[in-house]
């Protein structure tokens, strides 16, 4: 199997934070959060954000709007036939059958670029699309927390990742590991 982190990965920049500014343009109200969501991304891509902060400090200001600003159904397709160019095309080359993708991203934006890639297996982020509340927070060391419940002790033979700090449990699990920046790809493991 292939293991897949997603933003900045196998796709050209961060997917939510695409999102965010989709999101902006329908809903202008959103920029005043801009700051703190620049900073969040940026502590996070540092690795110096924890897992217990982003559950105090930033899953209820997305819980508190997810309902009045996300539309699950219609968005996805909206935002990825804007952003489909963003994916890079060393991807198509290495795509296989059991590929998965494990990404801290939302399920229901994921789950329409799997679809069109032809991409069966992903573990994202989740949203209740009822509630809006997150119900898994698929980041850092819970990233291989759900791969196990979710594979037991499948073997992963080629993990991809842009981030050694955030995904070390990953390259860990991996036989061979391989770190992309930007169009460039070099074996760690």
């Amino acid at each position: 199997m292939n293991v897949y982190d997603f933003d900045n990965t196998i796709y050209r920049g961060e997917s939510t934070l695409h999102l965010f500014f989709f999101y902006i343009k329908r809903h202008p109200w959103l920029l005043k959060k801009l700051p703190l969501v620049l900073k969040a991304m940026l502590r996070y891509k540092k690795g110096q954000v924890t897992i217990e902060e982003i559950i105090e400090k930033y899953v209820p200001l997305v819980e508190k709007d997810a309902l009045r600003v996300f539309d699950f159904a219609h968005d996805p397709k909206e935002f990825w036939d804007r952003h489909m160019k963003n994916i890079k095309p060393f991807y198509r080359q290495l795509q296989r059958e059991d590929d998965l993708i494990i990404t801290a991203s939302p399920d229901f934006n994921i789950e329409e670029i799997c679809r069109r890639l032809g991409i069966k297996q992903y573990l994202t982020s989740t949203i209740n699309r009822e509630t809006g509340k997150i119900e898994r927070i698929c980041i850092r060391k819970n990233k291989i927390k759900y791969f196990f419940e979710t594979y037991g002790d499948m073997q992963i033979e080629n993990f991809y990742t842009d981030s050694v700090k955030n995904d070390q449990p990953l390259i860990d699990a991996a036989t061979h590991a391989f770190l992309v920046k930007g169009d460039k790809i070099t074996q760690i493991k």
